[in-house]
């Protein structure tokens, strides 16, 4: 039975449709989950009990709950704060739907909303789909939107991690041109502060930061673009004046090398593909013998917000819902960084 000293952890289920309830129930059917946290699922019970089914878990009770109160925490007896509104006959795996897109959404507020009335100390979410959830009228590019709207936070970011492995991002959800006109020296600067009070929190004294050029070779002068001398560079000079270890920018090709061989705790990233490639050729193994994935960790962080909040670091997955084959890894690594930082 975990501690009562453990942070209590609402895990939101993510999608119906996809693997987020096979990989939460995956969790928590394992020891070190409670080991690391007191875990709540955010979802529905009748959604839990089907996913223990296909996966064929079998031993495992049930307990739905109406507040985090009443959950009792004891391994091989999963608690679900038990939300009404989407019944198990709606459920479609593998499928967009409205329905279930809505669905999330109610979970992840709900998760907040725990969080925010300090009733639980962090949130980690299961995967969402982008389609489903604007299909059903919430028009997000993601978790972090709705959680930044959710708490009324303005300045955030997104950070991935694989164990020393962090990336963080001065944007994502947008299309490469527009990631290029918002490399903008304030926002930079933003992210870099964020990526410090980050890495302080997770318990690294004097963290150092590399941030990543935005063009081949930084601009080469001028010869490849300005962006790197006159956005990028006065960023860093910034972050140094005020005392954080930051060095920049770093052409692109060789910032994730010297941070695997340990020159920096984190990059900071310039757009979404220049963080995620790296990151997931870090963390994701695809094994073509098997047909599967061998290997699927990595965490993403959200900074900047008045709560915790940690995602697994990829999709719903629908080619593989449903069938009991999915690999809970990134949201085991989810919960033991939200159990740090909640600390």
């Amino acid at each position: 039975m975990p501690s009562a000293d453990k942070p209590i952890l609402a895990i939101t289920l993510g999608d119906p449709g996809g693997i987020g309830p096979e990989i939460a129930v995956k969790a928590l059917a394992l020891e070190e989950t409670y080991r690391a946290c007191r875990p709540l699922l955010v979802g529905t019970a009748a959604l839990v009990e089907n996913a223990l089914d296909f996966c064929s878990l079998k031993g495992f009770l049930v307990h739905p709950v109406k507040d985090p109160a009443e959950a009792l925490f004891r391994p091989g007896q999963i608690d679900v704060l038990d939300l009404a509104g989407f019944p198990l006959g709606e459920l479609r795996h593998k499928t967009v739907t409205a329905a279930q897109g809505r669905a999330s959404v109610e979970f992840v507020l709900a998760a907040i909303d725990l969080a925010l009335a300090k009733k639980v100390h962090g949130t980690v979410t299961g995967p969402i789909n982008k389609a489903a959830i604007n299909s059903a009228g919430f028009h997000y590019s993601g978790h972090t939107e709705i959680y930044a709207e959710r708490t009324g936070t303005r300045d955030y970011a997104m950070m991935l991690a694989d164990g020393g492995f962090r990336v963080c991002h001065v944007s994502t959800h947008v299309s490469l041109a527009e990631a290029c006109r918002l490399v903008k020296k304030e926002r930079i600067g933003k992210v870099i502060g964020l990526t410090w009070e980050a890495l302080l929190k997770l318990g690294l004294g004097a963290p150092r930061i590399g941030v990543a050029g935005l063009n081949p070779h930084c601009g080469e002068g001028g010869l490849f673009g300005c962006e790197d001398d006159l956005e990028v560079r006065p960023a860093v000079e910034g972050a140094v004046a005020r005392g954080l270890g930051v060095e920049g920018p770093i052409p692109a090709d060789t910032v994730f090398s010297k941070m695997l061989g340990g020159q920096y705790d984190a990059v900071v990233v310039m757009y979404h593909d220049q963080g995620h490639i790296p990151m997931k050729l870090q963390g994701f193994k695809y094994d073509e013998g098997a047909k599967a994935w061998g290997q699927m960790s990595g965490v993403n962080v959200t900074l900047g917000l008045p709560i915790v909040r940690t995602s697994v670091d990829h999709g719903t997955a629908f080619g593989k819902a449903g069938e009991g084959r999915a690999n809970p890894q990134s949201l085991l690594d989810a919960v033991e960084m939200a159990a740090r930082l909640s600390a």
